[in-house]
């Protein structure tokens, strides 16, 4: 039987009952402006008047368990997502495993939960929010039931760049279309991919250039294939780099998995092992097969070239 969040003490830090809560509720899967927008509002007016800033978020994500999405559909990992949250100064962060159980409550029965276990002053959200059974907790509806159960609501309008509404849905469309730049507009940051590098079959190294495979959180979403200008963080230094998504179809047979591979420009030393960061900056061309090894080898050179015009920028 799934198991009620809201009687599981580990999910709930203490200290939510002493002080009024200024909260927001979703998945804020990317943590793109829109998100950042509300939430550093949210924070502000909860600080302005000596009360606490939340956040309840979800895992996994109600369209993965609803409507079955299959997997990779996040656009980053549920840690990064806490750190963001935290730099934009939210004082509690409260993840809640998302079921059908979850699902199913009211509007009604959801803030009851909320009620039992933080002191609620001011409920944020934007300006197309509903919570509850088949959405059914409508902004008319929570402020009726905001008006009995004594807390408030506050709306924001969902932030728009160049009259399009700043959406997660928008941005892992623009990703799996390789347009990295496009997410970036909507997330206000390069999107990233964080993983530890692994054996490859070292074939880059054979070519002349070295490549770090990164493994990466299987759920995550990848950009579309091709080569990619990229910063790598290593260490806490950032390093350009050439990165290519793929299966290589010059020198892999047809079927092979897709890798991500990370042609670092300078000399950062054995990677094996290690945790990077890459951030995506701009595709700078599509996955194609090439006849010898010698044209791939003069297009590496080029494609080494464009990144580094593309990072000097």
């Amino acid at each position: 039987m799934e198991e009620n969040p809201f009687t599981s003490d580990a999910l709930w830090p203490p200290g939510l009952l002493q002080k009024p809560v200024w909260l927001t509720i979703g998945v804020f899967d990317g943590m793109h402006r829109g998100h950042q927008a509300l939430i550093a509002a949210m924070v502000e007016a909860a600080h302005g008047s000596n009360g606490l800033a939340a956040v309840v978020t979800f895992y996994p994500h109600p369209a993965v368990v609803l409507r079955q999405i299959p997997m990779p559909y996040y656009l980053m990992i549920p840690e990064e997502k806490t750190r963001l949250m935290d730099a934009c100064g939210v004082d509690a962060v409260i993840s809640l495993p998302f079921s059908k159980r979850v699902a199913e409550m009211s509007a009604e029965t959801f803030l009851n939960g909320l009620l039992k276990r933080m002191c609620l002053h001011t409920l944020w959200v934007g300006d197309r929010f509903a919570l509850g059974r088949d959405r059914e907790g409508s902004i008319q509806h929570l402020r009726e039931l905001g008006q009995h159960m004594g807390f408030n609501i506050h709306t924001m309008p969902n932030l728009a760049i160049q009259r399009e509404t700043v959406s997660s849905t928008l941005i892992r469309r623009a990703l799996l279309a390789g347009e990295v730049e496009q997410a970036a507009a909507g997330l206000g940051r390069p999107y990233e991919m964080s993983g530890r590098v692994v054996h490859g079959d070292g074939r880059g190294r054979k070519l002349g250039f070295p490549t770090a495979n990164l493994e990466t959180w299987r759920e995550q979403i990848v950009p579309a294939r091709g080569v990619y200008a990229c910063q790598v963080w290593i260490d806490g230094k950032r390093w350009p780099a050439v990165t290519n998504i793929g299966v290589r179809p010059t020198v892999t047979q047809e079927g092979s998995p897709a890798t991500i591979e990370a042609h670092v420009l300078g000399k950062p030393g054995d990677l094996y092992g290690q945790q990077v960061r890459l951030e995506f900056i701009r595709r700078l061309r599509a996955e194609q097969r090439f006849t010898s090894l010698d044209e791939l080898i003069k297009q590496i050179k080029l494609d080494i070239l464009q990144a580094r015009e593309v990072l000097d920028e």
